[in-house]
């Protein structure tokens, strides 16, 4: 099972104002192992930075400007998660950034070239209702390490969301594990011979003792035994 770790940082927080993404990062797990395969990207926008969105990520307008457009990485960019089921938190904000990057291109949307999308924030708020389920919560809630998180960074999260996500599922790993465990059992156990029944005959004393019984339970009963009218209709 491929998975990529993905998280973008943006010069805003509405790309239907004209906001667009700056940097992508992208990282790869098979099997919940990660690969060590990633892909990240610093993108120039072409556009001014809100300062609030300089206050969380750091990047500022000087630092893009001989980087490449989106239209540079798109491809590869693709082509790195084509196929794989995409993890993300808040994933609506980042799915709706990169489609518009790719509506701009006259690309397909992203769920064309991915296998799905998991938003860890919706399964974080499931989990743990009512609580804080941002990034830095949950990597202190699970015990993840995110003292260098001193600004948001696409590569930086995505390592420290790959971690979280892996604590969040970790229950449903060890289900399938146990279910798997227990099938194999009865698969093996299915496949075994089983020994043939033995027939032990009764004795003449003990067909005697149940006879016996039997005409006490009739007489007790005043003739209203199931299997004595049974014999009589017989």
């Amino acid at each position: 099972m491929r998975q990529i770790i993905l998280d973008t940082e943006t010069t805003g927080l509405d790309p239907n104002q004209g906001h667009r993404i700056i940097e992508v990062a992208a990282v790869e797990m098979v099997n919940r192992r990660l690969t060590g395969n990633h892909l990240h990207r610093y993108v120039n926008p072409d556009r001014d930075i809100d300062v609030g969105a300089m206050q969380v990520h750091g990047i500022t307008p000087e630092f893009l400007q001989d980087k490449p457009r989106f239209v540079d990485i798109a491809q590869e960019f693709v082509d790195f998660i084509q196929g794989a089921e995409l993890i993300i938190h808040n994933a609506p904000f980042d799915v709706g950034f990169l489609n518009m990057e790719l509506r701009l291109l006259e690309m397909a949307p992203l769920t064309n070239w991915c296998d799905g999308v998991t938003d860890t924030l919706a399964m974080a708020k499931a989990l743990h209702p009512g609580q804080r389920n941002n990034l830095d919560a949950l990597c202190k809630r699970y015990g993840v390490d995110n003292a260098a998180r001193t600004l948001h960074g696409a590569l930086l999260d995505c390592e420290l969301l790959a971690a979280v996500y892996l604590a969040l599922t970790r229950g449903q790993e060890s289900l399938s594990i146990g279910l798997e465990v227990r099938s194999e059992a009865a698969r093996q156990a299915a496949g075994r011979a089983r020994p043939k029944p033995v027939l032990l005959a009764a004795t003449s004393e003990e067909l005697a003792a149940h006879a016996s019984l039997l005409e006490a339970i009739a007489k007790e009963s005043k003739g209203a035994c199931l299997w004595g009218a049974e014999q009589g209709a017989a």
